[in-house]
């Protein structure tokens, strides 16, 4: 059976960690957006003290960074803010993910309007609209085969779709607040970032792999809610998960096999 472990912190930013990107063309390297208006390269060292540092901080956003991609080549595209994007949605769009399938190309949006819409990218025009969340959407993710979508945000409940025959699936209960979703590159999990931690859900069984709540140091003598989870990124590998909190610390956790 596979658990995690929490590995070590990348420490750094001076507000919350708002997006974490990767990418296999440089295992080494890890991208992280920040509501301090930065975005932080790490180089990963995996030292028992430090997990990583700094090597260099992109600055000039004059508004917090929400949203963080690296292309597939190694160079990196950011998106800040998508509202004027997809006219398509009624409100707000809060995400926006593109599918890794060539044949199929695809733009999955999500938005305050309740909807996931999935677009088509050679002709620019809507094909399905997703129904059935009772709040606003916060993230979107579609699978490493580009076959799946989740989607969840406000209500607690992350929605699987079939991007194939456009249909829902099934649901699996977060318990609170998801704020990013994002599948493993080589297993069958689907990993949820909720005000409550981290939830990793086995998708064959439909059970839960993993509940990850760091111990966070209580300030002062009144008891503090804890920090919420606010993003997760895989390593290319599928062997270890960055995840970004509004404490402003990034925690890495391992994936360790338990007999």
């Amino acid at each position: 059976m596979d658990t995690l472990t929490l590995r070590g912190t990348l420490e750094g930013h001076g507000n919350w960690v708002t997006a974490i990107a990767t990418t296999s063309e440089a295992p080494d390297m890890v991208l992280s957006a920040s509501r301090d208006k930065t975005i932080i390269v790490w180089n990963l060292i995996r030292d028992e003290l430090n997990y990583g540092v700094p090597r260099k901080s992109l600055v000039g956003h004059s508004h917090f960074v929400e949203d963080l991609a690296i292309s597939s080549d190694g160079q990196f595209a950011l998106s800040a803010s998508w509202d004027q994007t997809l006219h398509g949605h009624s409100e707000w769009v809060s995400c926006v993910r593109f599918s890794p399938n060539p044949a199929n190309p695809l733009i999955v949006s999500g938005g305050w309007d309740k909807l996931v819409k999935v677009w088509d990218l050679t002709k620019m025009k809507l094909r399905t609209n997703f129904i059935g969340h009772n709040g606003y959407v916060n993230t979107v993710t579609i699978s490493p085969d580009g076959s799946l979508c989740a989607s969840a945000g406000k209500d607690g409940v992350v929605m699987l779709w079939d991007l194939n025959d456009a249909k829902h699936l099934y649901s699996l209960e977060a318990g609170s607040l998801v704020h990013a979703l994002t599948f493993s590159p080589n297993r069958y999990w689907l990993c949820a970032a909720t005000a409550n931690g981290i939830k990793i859900w086995d998708l064959e069984s439909k059970s839960v792999v993993d509940d990850l709540r760091p111990e966070f140091p209580q300030l002062g003598k009144r008891k503090n809610p804890d920090p919420d989870c606010l993003s997760v990124c895989w390593s290319a590998d599928g062997a270890t998960l960055f995840s970004g909190y509004s404490d402003n610390v990034i925690r890495v956790w391992q994936v360790t096999r338990t007999l």
